[in-house]
């Protein structure tokens, strides 16, 4: 398995992705990377970011497979996850990424936080696990991305001052991908 897509699944209520946070910027930085596409459309559903449309846009439309880098944002890391327990991928960076549904409404519906987390399928399908958090994140308790982060045994990147993660530059993303290529990722 080698590196050759990366996939940005953005998180819910995002509008026009292209021109939303750090999306659209990575995008062009990916694809400046020789061998390496990056694949970033906006996603059916995007309010809701319901697991039963996103899964199979993730497989049939953004081609998630055991050659790509899935980048998911808050929910998009929901999703990312629920999609690496039943397929092979390359690697997941979780940007943001939570257990439950924080006792909201929209994020039940969601269909994501319905079931227990298969923490050992997600690591027996994935070759490399990366996690950012923050601990001034508005939306997210702390403990939430420590849990993940417990259940993928990941190396989880600790923040104070990112919040939500919705600047517009994310440099860090271009380091990661970078190592991945080289199949440098520690």
């Amino acid at each position: 398995m080698q590196l050759k897509s990366v996939v940005i699944l953005p998180g819910n209520g995002a509008g026009n992705i292209e021109h939303c946070n750090w999306y659209g910027w990575v995008k062009k930085r990916i694809n400046e990377i020789s061998d390496v596409s990056c694949v970033l459309k906006n996603m059916p559903d995007p309010v809701t970011a319901r697991e039963s449309i996103w899964l199979p846009f993730m497989e049939k439309d953004l081609n998630c497979d055991e050659e790509s880098v899935i980048i998911g944002h808050s929910s998009g890391a929901a999703a990312a996850m629920r999609y690496a327990e039943t397929h092979r991928v390359y690697a997941l960076i979780l940007v943001g990424a939570y257990t439950t549904d924080l006792g909201d409404e929209n994020e039940r519906e969601s269909g994501y936080f319905s079931r227990p987390w298969e923490w050992e399928r997600i690591r027996a399908n994935v070759k490399h696990i990366l996690q950012f958090g923050s601990t001034d994140d508005p939306f997210l308790p702390w403990e939430e991305q420590q849990e993940v982060a417990d259940g993928l045994k990941t190396d989880l990147k600790k923040y104070s001052d990112r919040g939500h993660f919705q600047k517009t530059i994310f440099p860090e993303l271009i380091d990661a991908i970078k190592r991945l290529k080289t199949d440098s990722f520690k």
